[in-house]
């Protein structure tokens, strides 16, 4: 079998994406670069009013906000977007996004169903529908979870998830969420069939991947390949919170024991 990469860390300040848009910051964390397959994953830093215009990739993407207030039209169909609402648009849509807040800054978090990034400009042709802060209607292809309204369930005692975009909601070969830890709170050891990217978007996070930890936060972004057992804790005292995205349609995780993670038991599958 061959050997799958190594897991990484790429800090939230890392360098700007080459990809150069006027008043828009990108960053890139996980992708081809670092050994990813089926992903990419990256931030994207608006100034006020700042936008990108019309473009459509070849696969799917998800946008989840992080801070202040995104306006998102997919072929003319606008959408009000606030903090952790999440977007996903098909493959094969023109669509737009553009800084909502006249004097605050906006910070949303992208996922590609794809290792490397891109874009096709688009010209805008379409008659503008504002949404506001509605939802897709019937038939509309993209979609929408509103996180005030997003279902929330326990994956492990202290630690509260949600799932933002998945096969069934229409993604295609990407899946992801949210997840809050309470202090002390930890997921159990996993591995996945397919690559994971997970930023810390509030608080400290412990990756521990086969022994080795890591210290995370500020958008800093861990990319565990597949098939590496590892799990998350919060060992401080606030919460800790964190995007998470897989190169899988829906999010599956085999548990295993502790010890393959804090490096007790040798974990050979897949080495």
């Amino acid at each position: 079998m061959t050997r799958s990469a190594d897991e990484r860390v790429i800090s939230g300040h890392c360098d700007l994406s080459p990809a150069t848009l006027p008043r828009i910051a990108l960053r890139e964390f996980v992708s081809a670069r670092c050994g990813a397959t089926g992903m990419s994953t990256g931030t994207a830093t608006f100034e006020p009013r700042a936008r990108i215009p019309y473009h459509k990739h070849a696969f799917s993407e998800a946008v989840t906000i992080l801070v202040g207030q995104a306006s998102i039209a997919v072929e003319g169909r606008s959408y009000l977007l606030r903090p952790f609402d999440c977007i996903h648009v098909p493959g094969g849509l023109a669509h737009e996004a553009k800084n909502a807040g006249e004097d605050a800054v906006l910070v949303a978090h992208w996922a590609f169903a794809t290792p490397v990034p891109s874009r096709e400009l688009f010209e805008d042709c379409f008659a503008v529908e504002d949404r506001g802060l509605g939802s897709p209607f019937a038939g509309d292809p993209e979609h929408i979870v509103r996180f005030a309204d997003a279902h929330k369930y326990k994956l492990a005692d202290g630690a509260q998830f949600c799932d933002l975009f998945a096969g069934r909601f229409g993604s295609v070969g990407i899946c992801g969420g949210y997840g809050e830890f309470n202090p002390g709170g930890s997921l159990p050891c996993h591995i996945h069939e397919y690559d994971e990217s997970i930023s810390i978007i509030k608080g400290q996070a412990i990756c521990e991947v086969m022994g080795k930890r890591y210290r995370l936060s500020d958008c800093d972004t861990a990319f565990v390949p597949r098939g590496r057992p590892h799990r998350f804790l919060n060992e401080s005292q606030i919460p800790m919170a964190m995007i998470w995205v897989y190169a899988g349609c829906e999010p599956v995780r085999t548990i295993l024991d502790i010890g393959y993670c804090d490096g007790s038991l040798l974990w050979k599958n897949g080495a």
